[in-house]
C-alpha cells in the first residue's frame, strides 16, 4: 500500500505515533559538580591519597615544632626500625580487612610462633634453621584454624578470631610457662633467629635487615595484590561476596587461603619481633593487634570491605611512628599520645565514611 502521488510506503498508525514521540532511549544526567565533589571523587580513586598528605603533613608540623631533632637522618630512620614489627602485622591485617573481616588474633599468634622458635632453638636444641620453620608452620596451622572456622562454620571473623586469640594467648602461655628467654641466651645459642635486628648504617641513617624485610614484603603483597587474578579476587570478594561467587570466584577458598597467608606472615613477624627486642618473652607484643588495626585504617582501607592496599597500611604504620615520636620528641605524656592515636582511628574512619559517599 502506498500513497497516492507518491512512492513512498504509507505509515501506519503506530509509527506515526512513533515518529512524533520522544526519539531519546536514555542518557545519564551530566551534573556539574563542585571542588568538593571533584576532591570527594579523587580520594575514592586514589586509597593512598590522603595518609599520603596526612604523613606528610605530620612530618612538617613536628620538623616545624619539634626542629632538627625530628627531621635528623638518625630519628627519622629510628621511626622506621620502630614501625617494622606494625607494617609487617599490619600486611596479614590488610589482606584480611579486604575480604571484609578482621583478625584480632594477629598479635597473639606472633607471639605464639615466637615463643615456639625460642623454645625450639634454645631451650631443646634444635638448629635455628628448623626452629624458624616450625614456627612459620605453627603460623600457617593457626591460619588454617582461623580460615576453617571462618568458611566451614560460616563464623563472623570478628568472633572467631576473638576466640583464637585467646586460645593462641593461653597456648603461648603455657609452652613458654610464662617465662623469657634472655637475650643473651638467644645471640649465644640461636644467633639466626636475632638476624633482623642487624643494624645497617646507609648515609648516616641506620636501619635494620627486619625494616628492608619489611620493604621486600610490602613490595611482595602489593604485586600479588595488583598484578595477580589472586589479587583481583580477593578484592571482589571483600566488594560483593554474592556477585564475586555467582561470577565463578571460589570465594571460600580465596577466605581459606588469605587466614593462611595471614597466619605464615604473623610467624615472619615473630621473627622480626625477636630480632627487634632480643629476648623472646609471652608477653611482648600485646598491642600489635591494635597498632596493626590503626595501620590499616589510618592507611585508607575500609572496614567494609573491598577497599585498601598495602601502600596505604605502610603509610599507615609511618603515620602511627612519626605522631609517636614527634609527641615523645616533645615530651608528650604516654598517655596523651595515645589519646592522639585513638583520634586518628576515628578520623580515618569518618573520612572513609565521606569518600565512600561518593560510590552511593
Amino acid at each position: 500500500m502506498t500513497d497516492i502521488g507518491s512512492s513512498r510506503p504509507a505509515a501506519q498508525a503506530f509509527e506515526l505515533v512513533l515518529d512524533k514521540g520522544e526519539s531519546r532511549v536514555a542518557e545519564f544526567e551530566v551534573r556539574a559538580r563542585s571542588p568538593l565533589q571533584k576532591l570527594q571523587h579523587f580520594l575514592h580513586a586514589n586509597p593512598t591519597a590522603v595518609p599520603a598528605i596526612v604523613l606528610l603533613l605530620s612530618v612538617a608540623a613536628f620538623g616545624f615544632t619539634v626542629g632538627p631533632r625530628f627531621l635528623s637522618m638518625f630519628n627519622l630512620s629510628l621511626i622506621i626500625q620502630q614501625v617494622t614489627i606494625i607494617g609487617v602485622i599490619g600486611a596479614a591485617q590488610t589482606l584480611i580487612v579486604i575480604t571484609a573481616g578482621i583478625d584480632l588474633s594477629v598479635g597473639a599468634i606472633m607471639v605464639l610462633c615466637s615463643v615456639i622458635m625460642g623454645k625450639l632453638a634454645v631451650t631443646i636444641g634444635l638448629p635455628a634453621p628448623i626452629a624458624l620453620v616450625v614456627g612459620v608452620a605453627a603460623g600457617a596451622g593457626c591460619g588454617v584454624l582461623n580460615g576453617t572456622l571462618v568458611t566451614r562454620l560460616k563464623l563472623p571473623p570478628f568472633i572467631v578470631t576473638l576466640g583464637t586469640w585467646s586460645i593462641f594467648f593461653a597456648l603461648n602461655l603455657w609452652y613458654s610457662a610464662s617465662e623469657t628467654i634472655r637475650s643473651q641466651e638467644v645471640a649465644k645459642i640461636a644467633p639466626l633467629l636475632q638476624a633482623l635486628g642487624t643494624p645497617v648504617n646507609v648515609l648516616g641513617a641506620r636501619f635494620t635487615y627486619g625494616s628492608f624485610f619489611m620493604l621486600g614484603l610490602v613490595a611482595s603483597i602489593w604485586f600479588a595484590l595488583n598484578r595477580t587474578a589472586f589479587g583481583r579476587h580477593l578484592y571482589a570478594v571483600g566488594d560483593d561476596p554474592d556477585a564475586a561467587r555467582l561470577s565463578g570466584i571460589r570465594t571460600d577458598r580465596i577466605l581459606f587461603s588469605v587466614y593462611v597467608i595471614a597466619g605464615v606472615i604473623c610467624a615472619l613477624g615473630a621473627w622480626t619481633l625477636i630480632g627487634r627486642i632480643g629476648s623472646i618473652s609471652p608477653q611482648a607484643g600485646q598491642t600489635a593487634n591494635l597498632d596493626s588495626i590503626t595501620a590499616v585504617v589510618v592507611g585508607g582501607a575500609s572496614l567494609f570491605g573491598g577497599r585498601g592496599s598495602i601502600i596505604g597500611t605502610l603509610i599507615g604504620a609511618l603515620i602511627v611512628g612519626v605522631f609517636r615520636n614527634g609527641l615523645a620528641l616533645s615530651d608528650v605524656d604516654v598517655l596523651w599520645q595515645e589519646f592522639a592515636v585513638g583520634w586518628l582511628i576515628i578520623i580515618a574512619v569518618a573520612l572513609d565514611q565521606w569518600i565512600r559517599k561518593v560510590s552511593a
